[in-house]
């Protein structure tokens, strides 16, 4: 059984998207496009290269966040290291100990380039890869979707590092540097849709071949104040809300019966020192959500509705999104 797979960024809260694709992978669904915004480009990444469920589990498992987050020589500098390095790098860490992590990941199972992902018999350029990434271009305010994307700033998307495209997915303004490409700054693609559960959808009044599942994550609640105690707390606040509003955004009504929504309980965006015992839950939490998803779900009649159903109101969002897009 074919599917297509969206998974929402979220930072460290991605390991719930691992949680739920086990699910997803134990009822038999064999991943045909997946796309991913942030942490969600990460697990997409991994699920694209070939790695099962409990593969990944293993590696979140042993997974050290906090050497994610690399200072440069002027961050080791006491009190003000990270304030000047916002404002003569554009971030805290550089990020380049994600992107090796997430380079040596893919090299183990022969994966390095785009061109290592494509699908054979595509019918679309959208299909022609098995993987998709969002990111954001800063320069010229416009939402990017990797590979084909890039072939705008005069690069073949087929020699695209994969790892280069999730770091550009993944660099959470301020936080992380930006990537610089011929001269444009790429950041985290949630700034513009942090989940593209529309990127695979077929024409409206089309049902199509095979469902497409979406995997978001959701606050259960009304999280706790942020901590803000100097300009660094302030753009880590910032930032935080900048990104974690799109988990408090309505999903519409046409994505809900596709969506399985896992709730992250009290973990921020980029709390990089999350806890055993907040990973479990997280993951748990993917693993319980899916579950329920799938007790419930029949693609016959989800099929049938989009055949009949006329543009559904997200067609308008799409629209003025790719106004704005390099897809």
């Amino acid at each position: 059984m074919n599917a297509d797979l969206v998974f929402e960024g979220g930072g460290v809260k991605g390991i719930g998207l691992v949680g739920a694709y086990r699910v997803i992978e134990e009822q038999g669904y064999v991943p045909a496009n997946i796309a991913g915004t942030s942490a969600g480009s990460i697990v997409g990444a991994l699920v694209a290269a070939g790695y099962s469920a409990a593969e990944m589990q293993t590696i979140i498992d042993a997974l050290d966040y906090e050497k994610f987050k690399d200072p440069s020589l002027v961050d080791r500098l006491p009190l003000i290291g990270k304030l000047i390095n916002i404002l003569a790098e554009d971030g805290i860490y550089k990020g380049d100990s994600a992107e090796a992590w997430m380079r040596d990941l893919l090299a183990n199972k022969g994966i390095h380039t785009f061109r290592d992902l494509i699908v054979g018999g595509y019918t679309e350029d959208r299909y022609k890869y098995k993987l998709n990434v969002v990111t954001a271009d800063l320069t010229n305010g416009r939402l990017v979707v990797l590979p084909q994307g890039i072939a705008a700033y005069g690069l073949d998307p087929d020699e695209l590092e994969v790892a280069k495209a999730v770091r550009m997915s993944m660099s959470i303004p301020f936080f992380f540097e930006p990537v610089v490409l011929k001269g444009c700054y790429f950041v985290d693609g949630g700034l513009l849709s942090n989940f593209p559960i529309w990127l695979f959808d077929s024409p409206p009044g089309v049902a199509p071949e095979w469902p497409t599942f979406g995997v978001k994550l959701i606050e259960p609640g009304q999280s706790g104040p942020n901590q803000i105690d100097g300009p660094i707390d302030f753009i880590a606040a910032m930032v935080r809300t900048m990104l974690e509003a799109h988990d408090k955004l309505h999903v519409e009504n046409d994505d809900v019966p596709r969506t399985m929504m896992v709730p992250t309980g009290d973990v921020h965006t980029t709390d990089f020192g999350i806890t055993s015992t907040q990973r479990a839950k997280l993951y748990q939490a993917g693993v319980d959500t899916a579950r329920t998803f799938f007790q419930t779900w029949d693609f016959d009649t989800y099929k049938e509705a989009q055949r009949r159903n006329p543009a559904p109101s997200w067609v308008a969002t799409v629209g003025r999104l790719r106004s704005k897009m390099v897809a």
